[in-house]
């Protein structure tokens, strides 16, 4: 089972102009992250860039695209950075989540979440599905 530790963005990430966390943060995050790939779940793991350097792409019902550059309004729905794991359950997602250091630092308000990645075997049998499986074979992904 694959699982997203989603970052939820704050003003703060959204304001910063250059990735200069907070050194005693930055090594928790570090600690944390070595703790999971010594536990063998840690697939990737990342910080993005704030929505002022990003764009959305649109797509109306009519078949157009429209392109809109950031910076996105409403910070707290946006996202500043992710963890991937894989893992046996739910629950070991659970406990691996509630020991992931806050993001924002300590003494700050902060969110993560996290969402469940879909599967290939989560889907019902199709050809384009095959053409999924085939594509992800070639790529060498182990789920």
């Amino acid at each position: 089972m694959r699982f997203m530790i989603i970052v939820k963005s704050c003003d703060e990430f959204e304001a910063e102009t250059t990735p200069a966390p907070d050194e005693a943060l930055m090594a928790e995050m570090v600690r944390y992250h070595e703790e999971l790939a010594q536990a063998g779940v840690l697939l990737d793991g990342s910080g993005l860039h704030p929505s002022r350097k990003g764009w959305r792409v649109h797509y109306s019902a009519d078949g157009r695209k429209r392109v809109v550059d950031g910076p996105f309004a409403e910070a707290k729905e946006l996202i500043a950075g992710y963890t991937l794991i894989q893992v046996r359950s739910r629950e070991e997602a659970l406990e691996w989540s509630r020991r992931f250091p806050n993001p924002a630092g300590r003494g700050k308000d902060a969110v993560i979440e996290l969402r469940q990645l879909y599967e290939l075997e989560d889907f019902p049998p199709s050809e384009p599905l095959e053409d999924f499986k085939k594509l992800d074979a070639m790529q060498g992904n182990k789920r």
